[in-house]
Protein backbone atom coordinates (compact mmCIF):
# COMPACT_ATOMS: atom_id res chain seq x y z
CA UNK A 1 0.00 0.00 0.00
CA UNK A 2 1.42 3.36 -0.98
CA UNK A 3 1.76 6.21 1.51
CA UNK A 4 -0.83 8.98 1.16
CA UNK A 5 0.39 12.23 -0.33
CA UNK A 6 -1.41 14.82 1.77
CA UNK A 7 -0.71 14.19 5.44
CA UNK A 8 -3.15 15.63 7.99
CA UNK A 9 -1.52 16.97 11.15
CA UNK A 10 -2.88 16.81 14.66
CA UNK A 11 -5.38 13.95 14.36
CA UNK A 12 -4.82 11.88 17.46
CA UNK A 13 -1.66 9.85 17.92
CA UNK A 14 -1.65 8.14 14.56
CA UNK A 15 1.80 8.39 13.07
CA UNK A 16 1.88 9.93 9.63
CA UNK A 17 4.24 8.60 6.96
CA UNK A 18 7.26 10.77 6.39
CA UNK A 19 8.01 12.23 2.98
CA UNK A 20 10.48 10.10 1.06
CA UNK A 21 13.98 11.23 0.30
CA UNK A 22 14.78 12.43 -3.17
CA UNK A 23 11.62 14.48 -3.80
CA UNK A 24 12.48 17.55 -5.85
CA UNK A 25 10.25 20.25 -7.32
CA UNK A 26 11.67 22.24 -10.20
CA UNK A 27 10.26 25.66 -10.96
CA UNK A 28 13.14 27.10 -12.98
CA UNK A 29 12.65 27.04 -16.76
CA UNK A 30 9.81 24.51 -16.39
CA UNK A 31 7.79 22.75 -13.71
CA UNK A 32 8.83 19.20 -12.94
CA UNK A 33 8.29 16.96 -9.95
CA UNK A 34 11.04 14.36 -9.57
CA UNK A 35 11.08 11.38 -7.26
CA UNK A 36 14.54 9.82 -7.00
CA UNK A 37 15.31 11.37 -10.37
CA UNK A 38 12.18 10.04 -12.07
CA UNK A 39 9.70 12.55 -13.45
CA UNK A 40 6.16 12.31 -12.07
CA UNK A 41 3.41 13.20 -14.52
CA UNK A 42 1.03 15.78 -13.09
CA UNK A 43 -2.22 17.34 -14.39
CA UNK A 44 -2.06 21.09 -14.94
CA UNK A 45 -4.30 21.79 -11.93
CA UNK A 46 -1.86 19.92 -9.67
CA UNK A 47 1.13 21.70 -11.20
CA UNK A 48 -0.45 25.07 -10.48
CA UNK A 49 -1.28 24.10 -6.91
CA UNK A 50 2.28 22.94 -6.22
CA UNK A 51 3.75 26.07 -7.78
CA UNK A 52 1.42 28.34 -5.80
CA UNK A 53 2.22 26.76 -2.45
CA UNK A 54 5.97 26.62 -3.20
CA UNK A 55 6.11 30.28 -4.24
CA UNK A 56 4.34 31.42 -1.06
CA UNK A 57 7.10 29.75 1.05
CA UNK A 58 4.77 29.49 4.04
CA UNK A 59 1.53 27.65 4.83
CA UNK A 60 -1.43 29.04 2.90
CA UNK A 61 -5.11 28.91 3.75
CA UNK A 62 -7.11 26.55 1.57
CA UNK A 63 -9.70 29.21 0.67
CA UNK A 64 -6.92 31.62 -0.32
CA UNK A 65 -5.30 29.02 -2.55
CA UNK A 66 -8.64 28.13 -4.14
CA UNK A 67 -9.56 31.76 -4.79
CA UNK A 68 -6.17 32.56 -6.25
CA UNK A 69 -5.97 29.52 -8.51
CA UNK A 70 -9.59 29.61 -9.70
CA UNK A 71 -10.51 33.31 -9.42
CA UNK A 72 -13.19 33.37 -12.14
CA UNK A 73 -15.54 30.75 -10.64
CA UNK A 74 -17.81 30.81 -7.55
CA UNK A 75 -16.21 30.09 -4.20
CA UNK A 76 -17.80 26.65 -3.80
CA UNK A 77 -16.67 25.58 -7.23
CA UNK A 78 -13.13 26.84 -6.56
CA UNK A 79 -13.07 24.85 -3.32
CA UNK A 80 -14.19 21.78 -5.24
CA UNK A 81 -11.44 22.29 -7.81
CA UNK A 82 -8.92 22.48 -4.98
CA UNK A 83 -10.19 19.23 -3.48
CA UNK A 84 -9.95 17.59 -6.89
CA UNK A 85 -6.34 18.76 -7.33
CA UNK A 86 -5.46 17.41 -3.88
CA UNK A 87 -7.07 14.08 -4.70
CA UNK A 88 -5.09 13.87 -7.95
CA UNK A 89 -1.95 14.61 -5.96
CA UNK A 90 -2.70 11.75 -3.58
CA UNK A 91 -2.96 9.41 -6.54
CA UNK A 92 0.74 9.85 -7.26
CA UNK A 93 1.50 8.07 -3.97
CA UNK A 94 4.07 10.63 -2.83
CA UNK A 95 3.92 12.95 0.17
CA UNK A 96 4.44 16.37 -1.35
CA UNK A 97 1.91 18.57 0.45
CA UNK A 98 1.07 18.52 4.13
CA UNK A 99 -2.21 19.75 5.54
CA UNK A 100 -2.40 21.54 8.88
CA UNK A 101 -6.09 22.06 9.44
CA UNK A 102 -7.12 24.58 6.82
CA UNK A 103 -3.55 25.32 5.73
CA UNK A 104 -1.41 23.72 3.04
CA UNK A 105 2.37 23.63 2.86
CA UNK A 106 5.08 21.67 1.14
CA UNK A 107 6.31 18.61 3.00
CA UNK A 108 9.56 19.42 4.77
CA UNK A 109 11.71 17.06 2.71
CA UNK A 110 10.68 18.47 -0.68
CA UNK A 111 13.58 20.35 -2.24
CA UNK A 112 12.74 23.28 -4.51
CA UNK A 113 15.35 24.51 -7.00
CA UNK A 114 14.06 28.09 -6.82
CA UNK A 115 14.53 28.21 -3.04
CA UNK A 116 18.07 26.87 -3.41
CA UNK A 117 18.92 29.41 -6.12
CA UNK A 118 17.58 32.25 -3.98
CA UNK A 119 19.69 31.06 -1.06
CA UNK A 120 22.79 31.02 -3.27
CA UNK A 121 22.02 34.55 -4.48
CA UNK A 122 21.50 35.85 -0.95
CA UNK A 123 24.74 34.26 0.27
CA UNK A 124 26.65 35.92 -2.58
CA UNK A 125 25.12 39.31 -1.76
CA UNK A 126 26.00 38.82 1.91
CA UNK A 127 29.64 38.21 0.98
CA UNK A 128 29.83 34.47 1.61
CA UNK A 129 32.91 33.52 -0.41
CA UNK A 130 31.99 29.83 -0.36
CA UNK A 131 29.24 30.54 -2.88
CA UNK A 132 31.25 32.59 -5.37
CA UNK A 133 32.74 29.68 -7.26
CA UNK A 134 29.50 27.75 -7.64
CA UNK A 135 28.18 26.96 -11.07
CA UNK A 136 25.75 29.84 -11.76
CA UNK A 137 23.45 27.53 -13.74
CA UNK A 138 20.40 28.10 -11.55
CA UNK A 139 21.03 31.83 -11.53
CA UNK A 140 20.87 31.72 -15.33
CA UNK A 141 17.38 30.21 -15.21
CA UNK A 142 13.97 31.89 -15.27
CA UNK A 143 11.01 31.16 -13.07
CA UNK A 144 8.23 29.42 -15.02
CA UNK A 145 8.75 31.50 -18.18
CA UNK A 146 5.57 30.26 -19.90
CA UNK A 147 3.25 31.05 -16.98
CA UNK A 148 1.40 34.36 -16.87
CA UNK A 149 -0.58 34.27 -13.63
CA UNK A 150 -0.21 37.43 -11.55
CA UNK A 151 1.16 35.46 -8.59
CA UNK A 152 3.88 34.05 -10.87
CA UNK A 153 4.77 37.35 -12.55
CA UNK A 154 5.54 39.07 -9.25
CA UNK A 155 7.76 36.25 -8.04
CA UNK A 156 9.49 36.05 -11.42
CA UNK A 157 10.45 39.71 -11.28
CA UNK A 158 11.70 39.36 -7.70
CA UNK A 159 13.91 36.42 -8.66
CA UNK A 160 15.09 38.20 -11.80
CA UNK A 161 16.34 41.19 -9.83
CA UNK A 162 17.87 39.02 -7.09
CA UNK A 163 19.82 36.81 -9.49
CA UNK A 164 21.07 39.75 -11.59
CA UNK A 165 22.40 41.56 -8.52
CA UNK A 166 24.04 38.35 -7.30
CA UNK A 167 25.68 37.62 -10.65
CA UNK A 168 27.09 41.14 -10.88
CA UNK A 169 28.41 41.02 -7.32
CA UNK A 170 29.93 37.60 -8.02
CA UNK A 171 31.56 38.98 -11.16
CA UNK A 172 33.14 41.88 -9.26
CA UNK A 173 34.31 39.79 -6.30
CA UNK A 174 35.73 37.03 -8.48
CA UNK A 175 37.60 39.67 -10.47
CA UNK A 176 38.98 41.14 -7.22
CA UNK A 177 40.18 37.64 -6.29
CA UNK A 178 41.91 37.21 -9.63
CA UNK A 179 39.50 34.44 -10.71
CA UNK A 180 38.90 36.12 -14.04
CA UNK A 181 37.48 33.21 -16.03
CA UNK A 182 34.83 32.62 -13.36
CA UNK A 183 34.17 36.36 -13.20
CA UNK A 184 33.66 36.44 -16.96
CA UNK A 185 31.18 33.56 -16.76
CA UNK A 186 29.14 35.31 -14.06
CA UNK A 187 29.13 38.61 -15.95
CA UNK A 188 28.04 36.96 -19.20
CA UNK A 189 25.26 35.15 -17.34
CA UNK A 190 23.93 38.48 -16.05
CA UNK A 191 24.09 40.07 -19.48
CA UNK A 192 22.48 37.09 -21.18
CA UNK A 193 19.16 37.73 -19.45
CA UNK A 194 19.29 41.52 -19.35
CA UNK A 195 21.24 42.96 -22.31
CA UNK A 196 20.17 46.52 -21.42
CA UNK A 197 21.54 46.38 -17.88
CA UNK A 198 24.45 48.82 -17.79
CA UNK A 199 25.81 47.50 -14.51
CA UNK A 200 26.26 44.08 -16.16
CA UNK A 201 28.15 45.67 -19.06
CA UNK A 202 30.30 47.57 -16.55
CA UNK A 203 31.17 44.38 -14.69
CA UNK A 204 32.25 42.73 -17.95
CA UNK A 205 34.30 45.75 -19.03
CA UNK A 206 36.12 45.55 -15.71
CA UNK A 207 36.92 41.87 -16.24
CA UNK A 208 38.19 42.47 -19.79
CA UNK A 209 40.47 45.26 -18.55
CA UNK A 210 41.79 43.04 -15.75
CA UNK A 211 42.53 40.33 -18.32
CA UNK A 212 44.44 42.83 -20.42
CA UNK A 213 41.91 42.59 -23.23
CA UNK A 214 41.42 46.29 -23.89
CA UNK A 215 39.97 45.65 -27.35
CA UNK A 216 37.27 43.45 -25.76
CA UNK A 217 36.57 46.11 -23.15
CA UNK A 218 36.16 48.76 -25.84
CA UNK A 219 33.94 46.41 -27.88
CA UNK A 220 31.77 45.74 -24.82
CA UNK A 221 31.45 49.46 -24.16
CA UNK A 222 30.50 50.08 -27.78
CA UNK A 223 27.87 47.34 -27.63
CA UNK A 224 26.43 48.82 -24.45
CA UNK A 225 26.33 52.31 -25.95
CA UNK A 226 24.65 51.14 -29.17
CA UNK A 227 21.99 49.14 -27.34
CA UNK A 228 21.18 51.87 -24.84
CA UNK A 229 20.89 54.51 -27.56
CA UNK A 230 18.73 52.31 -29.77
CA UNK A 231 16.36 50.86 -27.19
CA UNK A 232 16.33 53.41 -24.36
CA UNK A 233 17.53 56.64 -25.95
CA UNK A 234 20.31 57.26 -23.43
CA UNK A 235 24.10 56.97 -23.38
CA UNK A 236 26.25 55.06 -20.87
CA UNK A 237 26.88 56.70 -17.51
CA UNK A 238 30.01 58.71 -16.76
CA UNK A 239 31.26 55.87 -14.53
CA UNK A 240 31.37 53.41 -17.42
CA UNK A 241 32.72 55.95 -19.91
CA UNK A 242 35.47 57.02 -17.50
CA UNK A 243 36.38 53.37 -16.87
CA UNK A 244 37.10 52.94 -20.59
CA UNK A 245 38.93 56.26 -20.85
CA UNK A 246 41.12 55.44 -17.86
CA UNK A 247 41.95 52.00 -19.25
CA UNK A 248 42.86 53.47 -22.65
CA UNK A 249 44.93 56.23 -21.05
CA UNK A 250 46.79 53.66 -18.93
CA UNK A 251 47.55 51.60 -22.04
CA UNK A 252 48.79 54.64 -23.94
CA UNK A 253 51.00 55.69 -21.02
CA UNK A 254 52.45 52.18 -20.89
CA UNK A 255 53.18 52.22 -24.62
CA UNK A 256 54.87 55.62 -24.36
CA UNK A 257 56.99 54.34 -21.49
CA UNK A 258 58.09 51.32 -23.52
CA UNK A 259 58.96 53.48 -26.54
CA UNK A 260 61.01 55.91 -24.49
CA UNK A 261 62.68 53.15 -22.47
CA UNK A 262 62.84 50.19 -24.85
CA UNK A 263 65.21 48.23 -22.61
CA UNK A 264 62.58 47.99 -19.83
CA UNK A 265 60.52 45.45 -21.75
CA UNK A 266 63.45 43.15 -22.66
CA UNK A 267 64.46 40.08 -20.83
CA UNK A 268 67.74 40.35 -18.98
Amino acid sequence: MRAPLVAAAGRGRRRQPSAPDGVRLRLLNTLELLYDGTRVELPLSVQRLLAFVALKRHPVQRHYAAGSLWPSVPERRAAGSLRSALWRLRCTGREILASDGQRLRLASSVRVDLHEAEETARRILEGDGCYLGRDPRDLRSELLPDWYDDWVLMEREYFRQLRLRALEVACDRLADAGRLDEALSAGLAALEYEPLRESAHRALVRVHVAQGNLAEAVRQYGLCRAMLEEHVGVVPSDDLTNMIRDAMAARQSSEVLVRTNPGNGRAA
